[in-house]
């Protein structure tokens, strides 16, 4: 039954007897780019869905269609630009609604903070140029659960609101539907859990209608129901459509219109007032848990994913850098490539492991691409840099310059290939001092005498390089050392490494730790503690691990078949044990540095097991410990309790006066475990997981079928292991994990004269507890010489004070306070004339109006719209991307009568 549209308005149908509610009806069409099917599929079906959305207008004239996933506007206004210019004209009638403002919906666990912000970074930049829209409202449908830091970021992308569907009423302790959802650094969004589903069949919306309410908080009063087909696209159907028109004739369940997420949080506001919305529940932590064992799917697309990261990241600055001491273009369009290109396989099917096996052929080689862009981009300004220091010719000599990524100073070993040097090398600084360094196996296997690798200390400058020289042969007697002290001791055998700071003893019978002896506070972390560093588990659970609350289980431990003192030199001691279960090997090679502080491990898995995992366990002698995870952009305490938790780089377990942080550089899924069943406390790492691709309860696998099985083969990653005084933030955690997963890149050179010194620096911060995230060229004004990005944290929860960001690169300093996790970002022009501006997360000025709309973009007709179903002008009202904490004290936007659909 078709609505009529030219002779009475559905009020006049509606019974008196009907509830007095009021039910937003969002029709969308929720759509993986990649799940069951390859990107190639979705490319096609974002084009069908669509079209079938424009028709649905054009028969239905209330009709209103919310989208979100910038990739998919994207995709068609490559492949169809009549069907991009049909969209354009009814997001300027206001029936085309802009939400989420993100690339892709994401996992929203697992990517670093800065893909959060370069996921809204793009993708409302994109809906600006292309609509003279941007989203106000977040939408994450169909993740797997969301980090804490969610509304920072939200915020700093000028969206006041979220929608989201997991974790359910039976899957977490949050009551309601409605509520504030309050980050760690107290950012605010006013939240909406989508009751039952955000997709729906093809016909009747009863079933939709009735589950929903079924799940609603009664006390919220009107309610959001998403509908239309989805996952592979679809949308709303003309049986979708007539129902709810039936529906609302007949109040069936009280006034039902077409809406939108925009207009559902402005009816909310506008109906409950400043008072009411203080009277919403306020949540303070993750959105957790669903599907647990995507934490830990796919070993291979999570590490890729960690190093496009690193990689985008250090390539941006190095890119700022030649483009202010060589006049370098900046490649902003490179990067942005690349960038998009790893926001699209942080999508919540790909990065969480739960695709089909040849999406991550497509995964692989797409992340492949964005990492061989960051590589050239750095080398080539590491070469222009490196032709312009000068460096005399010594004969005999081979210099080498090496070049720190990150903003504070870095010490570490650089292992480095050379030639020509059959007598081997020693290392010594610009000043000819000596630098503590020792031969190492080469890569390379063959007859050729001169070939050999070294190992040598580099002290490095914040964000900038150093040179040092190879010179033939052993050191002689009497060169003084780099910096004037010699070198501490360092002993180590098949049982023992040891340095100044560190004592580290190992069981020949388990190869795992007996002994952590952190010498400046006297504590032994591991003397004492009970459990095995290694369980195997036969793992029954699917791809998703849905209904797994905890991975801790008990497992057999591999049995340990060698042990091998590797290296013994006076810069570095390299333990290696090996051990077997099944078919499968465990090699973990632990690396003690003269003076450090911390115990490498380099962990190289050959697994050949199917539906079984493999847990990395740290038992510590410690009593009562307290657990903290690294999360985007900031920490959170978690329960010991032995929960399947996501995280970012590291987990930390600390009581008074000591505690344990493992720091990695590849994986995401821990548990924290109490003391139990004569087992101590300890940290659990998912190391690996070998599910079946793609395999989703409640379909039972068929025990004479053919399956592909995850992780199959070898893997390789780092840890750390850092003992610490009782307090976490002083081990500066955040900062070792981003060295791990970015090391310094060290490059042969020749002699020749230059400008440059011997040791040069770039950008600074103050090494402590803010941090410099992103330095990157603008996204908008001068493309070859665009101004600086500056953007950094607080990694510690805790506020500071007269914080200094240096920029010696453009001789200027941005001075700042930090709240605890705070994010911050500064626009700094290269005229020293031209005042250094705060900006938000799309590099707009904060507190400031959404530029005006880029000449030749936006709406296609003369109104403009604000995108998200309100009519209006392009450049939308303050009110409209005022914070949510602003909403509670009654200084949020008004619903506008002019919204798009209903009565």
């Amino acid at each position: 039954m078709s609505r009529p549209t030219d002779v009475m308005s559905a009020d006049e149908y509606r019974p008196l007897a009907m509830r007095q509610r009021t039910l937003h009806m969002v029709g969308n069409s929720h759509l993986d780019p990649v799940w069951l099917w390859p990107w190639q599929e979705g490319y096609q079906e974002a084009r069908a869905t669509f079209w079938s959305a424009i028709h649905r207008m054009e028969e239905y004239p209330d009709f209103v269609f919310t989208c979100d996933q910038v990739v998919l506007l994207s995709w068609v206004e490559e492949q169809d630009p009549e069907l991009f210019e049909q969209i354009r004209k009814r997001v300027a009638e206001g029936r085309w609604v802009m939400t989420g403002g993100w690339w892709v919906e994401p996992d929203c666990n697992m990517p670093g903070g800065e893909s959060f912000v370069r996921q809204g970074l793009y993708g409302q930049r994109y809906l600006h140029e292309k609509f003279g829209v941007i989203a106000t409202v977040g939408m994450n449908v169909d993740p797997f659960g969301h980090n804490a830091m969610l509304p920072a970021i939200l915020n700093g992308q000028r969206m006041d609101s979220y929608t989201f569907l997991r974790p359910g009423p039976h899957e977490s302790d949050l009551d309601g539907t409605a509520f504030w959802w309050e980050a760690p650094d107290g950012s605010r969004v006013l939240a909406y859990r989508i009751p039952f589903e955000y997709c729906s069949p093809p016909g009747d919306v009863a079933y939709q209608t009735e589950k929903s309410l079924g799940q609603l908080d009664r006390s919220l009063g009107d309610v959001m129901i998403f509908y239309g087909v989805g996952n592979h696209g679809g949308g709303p159907t003309k049986a979708n459509i007539d129902s709810i028109h039936r529906h609302d004739q007949r109040g069936s369940y009280g006034r039902m219109i077409m809406s939108s997420p925009r207009r559902y949080f402005d009816e909310l506001i506008a109906r409950r007032g400043p008072d009411g919305l203080a009277d919403l529940p306020v949540w303070r932590d993750d959105l957790q848990h669903h599907a647990s064992g995507c934490y830990s799917s796919h070993s291979g697309i999570k590490q890729w994913v960690r190093r496009t990261q690193a990689a985008l990241l250090s390539a941006e600055r190095w890119a700022v850098v030649g483009s202010v001491t060589h006049d370098d273009d900046y490649p902003r369009d490179e990067l942005g490539h690349a960038w998009k290109q790893l926001l699209f396989n942080q999508f919540h099917d790909i990065l969480p492991g739960s695709a089909i096996e040849h999406a991550y052929d497509d995964a692989r080689d797409q992340l492949g691409e964005a990492v061989a862009i960051a590589k050239r981009i750095i080398t080539r300004v590491h070469n222009r840099i490196a032709r312009d220091v000068a460096i005399p010719f010594q004969d005999g000599t081979q210099p080498v310059l090496v070049f720190n990524p990150h903003p504070w100073a870095v010490t570490a070993d650089v292992e480095l290939q050379y030639g020509v040097q059959p007598t081997g090398v020693h290392v010594v600084d610009a000043d000819g001092e000596l630098v503590p360094s020792q031969p190492i196996q080469s890569v390379a296997t063959t007859n050729d005498k001169g070939r050999g690798a070294v190992v040598f200390r580099a002290e490095l400058p914040p964000l900038g390089y150093r040179l040092y020289r190879l010179l033939p042969g052993v050191a002689p007697a009497g060169l003084t050392w780099s910096g004037g002290a010699a070198p501490g001791s360092l002993s180590a055998s098949e049982t023992v490494l040891e340095n100044d700071v560190l004592r580290a003893e190992f069981d020949p019978a388990t190869g795992w730790l007996s002994s952590l002896l952190d010498k400046r506070t006297g504590v032994d972390l591991v003397a004492g503690a009970v459990g095995e560093h290694t369980q195997v588990s036969e793992d029954p659970t699917d791809t998703w691990g849905h209904g797994v609350v905890s991975y801790a289980w008990p497992g057999e431990a591999m049995k340990t078949t060698r042990i091998v003192l590797r290296e013994n030199g006076p810069e570095r001691a390299r333990l290696r044990v090996e051990r077997s279960w099944g078919r499968s090997t465990l090699t973990e090679e632990f690396i003690l540095r003269q003076g450090a502080d911390e115990l490498e491990v380099r962990a190289t898995i050959d697994w050949r097991e199917q539906a079984h995992l493999l847990k990395l366990r740290f038992p510590v002698a410690l009593a009562d410990p307290e657990a903290t995870y690294e999360i985007p952009f900031g920490t959170l305490r978690r329960p010991v309790d032995g929960a399947e938790e996501p995280g970012q780089s590291w987990v930390d377990l600390s009581a008074p006066g000591a505690g344990l942080a493992v720091v990695n550089n590849a994986k995401h899924g821990y548990d924290v475990s109490p003391a139990h069943d004569g087992a101590s406390p300890s940290i659990g790492i998912t190391a690996v997981r070998s599910p079946v691709y793609s395999w989703h309860d409640p379909r039972l696998l068929d025990p004479d079928g053919f399956y592909s099985f995850q992780d199959q083969g070898v893997q390789r990653f780092s840890y750390l292991l850092v003992p610490h005084a009782g307090d976490w933030r002083a081990a500066g955690l955040t900062r070792r994990a981003a060295e791990l997963g970015s090391l310094p890149r060290a490059m042969l050179e020749s002699f020749h004269d230059g400008a440059l010194p011997a040791e040069a620096s770039y950008v600074v911060d103050d090494g402590a507890q803010v941090m410099i995230t992103a330095v990157k060229g603008a996204e908008d004004g001068d493309a070859p010489a665009p101004d600086l990005i500056v953007r950094a944290v607080e990694t510690t929860g805790v506020a500071a004070a007269g914080v200094r960001l240096a920029l010696p690169l453009v001789d200027r300093v941005v001075e700042a306070d930090f709240g605890p996790h705070q994010i911050r970002t500064f626009r700094v022009p290269r005229d020293p004339r031209q005042p250094i501006v705060e900006v938000d997360l799309l590099e707009w000025p904060v507190d400031g109006d959404v530029p005006a709309q880029p000449v030749g973009a936006g709406p296609a007709s003369g109104d403009g719209a604000h995108g998200d179903g309100r009519l209006g002008s392009a450049e939308p009202s303050e009110g409209a991307f005022t914070p949510a904490e602003r909403l509670a004290a009654g200084e949020g936007p008004q619903h506008e009568d002019g919204s798009a659909g209903g009565a």
